[in-house]
């Protein structure tokens, strides 16, 4: 918890309380001021009142009177200040006020001390056992029963962010009063101190436009709006301490211990022309991609254009070890009329049927085939690892020393790349939209069961993390509760020697990154928040668990029902759902369909789960997004809400 320079103490009865603050803060710089509803003469009829008041004034304090904690914005000698810290114990609405109204005073205090609240300060408030309604609480009341502090300072965009146990110890001198508007006090027994801190605001969606070479063409696209918080995050670039770079470098550590392991740094665009989907990642789901419609293609035999230099700065960005990325830059380089522009994704096009197609790469497999085929020292494989020198591929490599393991006496090596990929897949718990696949291909002798080796060693580095290995069709997989398949190996059919095989590693980086520091939700991994960031400045090891910077974030949900025509692609619904909910969506499930035996008419009844660790979600704002997601899919799918 930092330390406060600046303390407000709001609802005050007999200043008991600020009286022991300010002796335990008579030392430092720290400035106290108290203050209480109830104007001076009544004020001072409470019992030690006139001395507590003059403690604080001789330790350099200030006392108000007549202050409504709901109104803070309002008083005049407020204007202008902003504590680090708000304090209200035990708020009441006195005599025999029931939750509802609790409620409602928690909520309105919330909207009032933000105005007055440090941009990085807390508020701090102490209920009474069970009234919070947080799991906290034993014994925990029904959530209708409780205040439901967190939801009510979620309206005002705060995040609760810590609870600890009332310290009356403390503050010894402190003698609660005010309960049901009488000179009496609360149970202050298990009592406890809920911490609020500010949330950032939920990114707005935009639409990117980018240009990128794409097979000596230069294509100018939109990314889709929902995808457009995910796209050109440098996440993997060099001296990341991001979760998904710590996974990747501990994953690449320890597969070095056995093999000799080379990282392209070579960028590839995030653009795949629909042929190379089909020739060179034939197991790809198409229905599974991001389609893209170009806005314009230009044909140049150097592949570079005057505004290719926006395009590389961007493309940097996915480098697993970009070096050099200007981040002012890379985040002004995104469109700034992108208001005006429209998605120019298609997700209902036939691939085959549609010259000139492209997809938002689904996988990265088609891309290191492409490397493996422009490195000349690669051709000769077989015979061991050559040095890279000299080659317009860069490296870095994590070299070994002698034979491999299951080599046979010969020096094989695996050669990688690591990146974005993007999938059109349905919201749940665990379907990731975009995440970071590294990828991993060698050739090794085929008697030495290679992908029973690499799949042993993959275990043996995951397995701590709940990782298994599990034997499917033509490969192995690792499985993990609850996200499922985190990972394949399998063998590729991309060598001409029969004594040798090709073998491919596939691993999701984000689901992996989720399980190995133990995050509650993927989604955490593409948070802006810095009180993400700040736990992984110093680079922990995998197995030390993430701690949640919002706690207990209300789970609220929305049906929304509609009718639509004879045909009804689903996938395009949960992409405009993700885009109007910023995200916040968790999961839809489908309640009922009703199908109109004249009109061809088909009617969906969908319940939407708004849930986030990153941000603050009152039912105000889920009510709002879901209001915009009625709008768009009005006017995005032409469907008649019911």
């Amino acid at each position: 918890m930092s330390a406060s320079r600046s303390i407000l103490l709001v609802g005050e009865g007999n200043f008991s309380f600020s009286a022991s603050v300010s002796r335990i803060h008579c030392e430092t710089e720290t400035s106290i001021t108290a203050t209480c509803l109830q104007h001076q003469e009544e004020a001072l009829r409470q019992e030690g009142a006139a001395t507590n008041i003059q403690i604080i004034k001789d330790s350099g304090g200030t006392v108000l009177f007549g202050v409504d904690c709901t109104k803070l914005g309002e008083c005049s000698s407020l204007q202008g200040c902003a504590f680090d810290r708000v304090v209200f114990n035990f708020p009441h609405r006195g005599r025999k006020s029931g939750v509802k109204k609790n409620r409602e005073l928690l909520k309105n205090f919330f909207l009032s001390c933000v105005q007055v609240l440090a941009e990085d300060g807390e508020v701090h408030v102490s209920l009474c056992n069970g009234q919070g309604g947080t799991p906290v609480d034993q014994p925990k009341r029904e959530w209708h029963n409780s205040w439901q502090v967190a939801a009510m300072a979620a309206e005002a965009q705060l995040i609760l962010s810590d609870v600890q146990p009332f310290e009356s110890d403390k503050y010894q001198s402190y003698k609660c009063t005010g309960y049901r508007s009488q000179d009496k006090g609360f149970h202050v027994e298990k009592a406890l101190l809920h911490v609020f801190t500010r949330s950032l605001p939920y990114p707005s969606a935009q639409v990117l436009q980018v240009e990128e070479a794409v097979e000596g063409e230069n294509v100018q696209y939109n990314v889709p709006e929902e995808l457009s918080d995910y796209i050109f995050r440098g996440f993997l670039c060099s001296g990341s301490v991001h979760p998904v770079r710590l996974v990747q470098d501990f994953l690449l550590k320890g597969l070095a211990e056995k093999w000799s392991v080379s990282m392209t740094t070579e960028a590839v665009p995030f653009l795949l022309a629909a042929k190379r989907l089909q020739t060179r990642c034939g197991d790809a789901d198409s229905t599974h991609c991001y389609w893209i419609h170009p806005l314009q293609k230009d044909l140049n035999s150097d592949g570079h254009s005057s505004t290719d230099k926006a395009k590389d700065q961007l493309s940097a960005l996915d480098a697993p070890s970009a070096t050099g990325v200007n981040w002012d830059k890379a985040d002004r380089v995104r469109s700034k009329g992108a208001e005006s522009l429209r998605s120019a994704c298609s997700l209902d096009v036939d691939p085959e049927g549609e010259s000139g197609l492209y997809t938002l790469r689904p996988s990265l497999l088609p891309h290191i085939e492409e490397l493996l085929t422009k490195k000349e020292e690669l051709s000769n494989i077989e015979g061991g690892h050559e040095e890279n020198e000299g080659n317009n591929t860069s490296v870095e490599g994590h070299e070994r020393e002698g034979p491999c393991e299951g080599c046979n006496g010969v020096s094989s090596f695996l050669f990688g790349i690591s990146g974005l990929v993007f999938r059109n897949v349905p919201i749940n718990l665990w379907s990731l939209p975009a995440f970071h696949e590294l990828l991993l291909r060698g050739v090794f002798p085929s008697d030495g069961e290679p992908i029973s080796l690499l799949g042993r060693r993959l275990e043996t580095l995951l397995a701590p993390y709940g990782v298994s290995l599990v034997t499917g069709q033509g490969d192995l997989r690792l499985m993990a509760q609850p996200m499922g398949l985190v990972g394949r190996v399998f063998a590729s059919n991309t060598c001409d020697n029969i004594s040798h095989v090709s073998v491919t590693v596939s691993l999701n980086l984000d689901l992996l990154a989720a399980l190995l520091f133990s995050l509650p939700d993927w989604r955490l991994l593409w948070s802006h928040d810095p009180r993400f960031s700040k736990q992984f400045a110093l680079r922990p090891s995998p197995g030390e668990p993430f701690r949640p910077y919002s706690l207990f974030p209300e789970h609220i949900s929305f049906d929304i029902s509609f009718w639509t025509g004879p045909t009804w692609e689903e996938r395009r619904f949960h992409a405009v759902v993700r885009e109007a909910s910023r995200g916040s969506v968790e999961q839809i499930k489908l309640i009922d369909t009703f199908s109109h035996p004249d009109l061809s008419q088909t009617s969906y009844c969908y319940r939407l789960i708004y849930h986030s660790h990153t941000h603050a979600l009152s039912h105000t704002q889920a009510l709002q997004f879901h209001q915009q997601l009625e709008s768009l899919l009005s006017s995005r799918l032409q469907v008649t809400i019911r």
